[in-house]
Parts: structure tokens; sequence; C-alpha cells
């Protein structure tokens, strides 16, 4: 049986929310209500971002975080709750991407966009998902992509297979975690108008890149951080396992 919602205000992780789309989701967090932890492995700019939110520190607050490192998730998970008794949510954003041929790729490489987007969403579901399950509540969200579902047309090969795996990784925390009051739903935007799509989609292969997307145009990553924040809510107790899809058309299902 699932706990109560809480009264108080929650709070929610985000991983690699100090710049690009992390800084839009921590941004429609905060804005919907949430207490907001920005982790990345850059302090700098989450130190500026919490700072812009909230000055006092009280409802923005940064942490050091590397995904392929346990320690670091269970560091930034026991300080929080030393602070403010428990989280509710967690975003597993942080990730890399990598243009290459699949038949260059690098083994090694491989393996570390793998860890960082895939084994980083493994980490982050399992140690905040036991918090999550002990006090019967809590909220993942997961930043998979089109790539994971098309095989990915403008990334490399390990990034279209490391969030292929995050869709896969949803369902199966899912699965296990909904018994316990807790959701883990996934976000597969297409190309959205931001600074990682466009190193990847350089201005000479813009218009190709746009011919192919039925709707014409980039995506808006407002309306995607705004659909983070309402995963993010206790009204969201009723969809998990789920992929959201928005792509402009690109792949229907």
């Amino acid at each position: 049986m699932a706990a109560p919602l809480p009264e108080k205000i929650q709070t929610a992780v985000v991983t690699g929310g100090a710049t690009g789309f992390g800084a839009l989701a921590v941004r429609a967090l905060h804005k919907a209500g949430f207490r907001v932890v920005i982790t990345d492995v850059d302090p700098g700019p989450a130190e500026a971002l919490a700072q812009e939110l909230d000055l006092a520190g009280e409802t923005a607050v940064i942490g050091t975080l590397d995904v392929t490192k346990p320690d670091d998730f269970q560091t930034i998970l026991d300080r929080s709750v030393e602070r403010w008794g428990s989280v509710e949510v967690l975003v597993n954003n942080a990730a890399r991407t990598a243009v290459q041929p699949v038949l260059e790729i690098d083994p090694a490489d491989f393996n570390a966009i793998m860890a960082v987007n895939a084994g980083g969403t493994f980490t982050g579901c399992q140690i905040f998902g036991r918090h999550f399950r002990d006090r019967g509540y809590g909220r993942i969200i997961n930043m998979a992509s089109l790539a994971g579902q098309n095989g990915g047309t403008a990334t490399g090969a390990h990034y279209a297979a490391s969030k292929g795996a995050i869709l896969t990784l949803t369902k199966i925390f899912a699965r296990d975690l909904a018994p316990f009051g807790v959701t883990c739903n996934a976000i597969a935007p297409g190309p959205m108008d931001t600074p990682m799509v466009r190193s990847v989609i350089t201005p000479e292969k813009m218009a190709g890149a746009l011919a192919n997307i039925p709707v014409g145009k980039l995506g808006d990553p407002d309306f995607v951080a705004g659909l983070v924040a309402l995963l993010a809510g206790p009204e969201a107790a009723f969809v998990t396992g789920a992929c959201w899809d928005v792509n402009g058309g690109i792949y229907m299902r």
C-alpha cells in the first residue's frame, strides 16, 4: 500500500542539470513548485543556475555527480534526505553523444557512452528506486531519445544503443516498483532545438534534417521540460512504464 502523498514541498534531483536540456527541466520543475537539486560533473554552471532560481539556496541547490559512480548517487541521496527528510523525484538526464560511423567506433568509446547514458540511468533508478520503494512514493523520469527507437540517423550507434537500453530499463523499473507507489517513465524526444542537437546537425545539414521531419521544424525543448514536470507530479500516478514520444511525426507507433 502506497503512503499518502507528501503534503510538504517535494524534492527533485536532476542529473546533468546545469546546462542544455537539463537546465530547462530544472527550471520547469522549480516553476512547478519543486525543490530542485541540480547535479552535474561541473559545479560552476550548476551554482549559477541555482543562484538564478533562488539566491537564498532554499529551493535550488547543487551537487557534484558523475553518473558513472554509484557512490556519487548515494551521496546526493543521503545528503538530500539528511537535509529534507526525503526525495520524491529523480530525472535521469545526463548523457553523452557522438556522431561516428558504426564500423569506425572504437569498442572503448562504445562502452564509455553506454556507461554514462545507460549505466548512469540504471544506477540512478536502482539507488533512488530503493528509497522511493521504502517510503511508498516516487517518480522517475528517464530521458531517452528517438535514436533509441529508430536506430538513430544523425547520431552514433553507441548513443542510439544506450537510449534503447534506457527504454528497456524504464519498463523493468516501472514493473518492479509499481506496487510501491513509484512510477517510472521515459521521454523520447526527436531533434529538439538544443545546443546538443545543433552540435550534431550542423548548419549545412539543417535543411535536409528539417525536410525529414513531417512537421518541418525542430522540437520545442521547453514543451519537453514541461512534460518532465507533469510526469513528476502526484497526479501522474496512473502512468508508468510509458515512453512519451515527442518527435514531430518522424516515428509513429
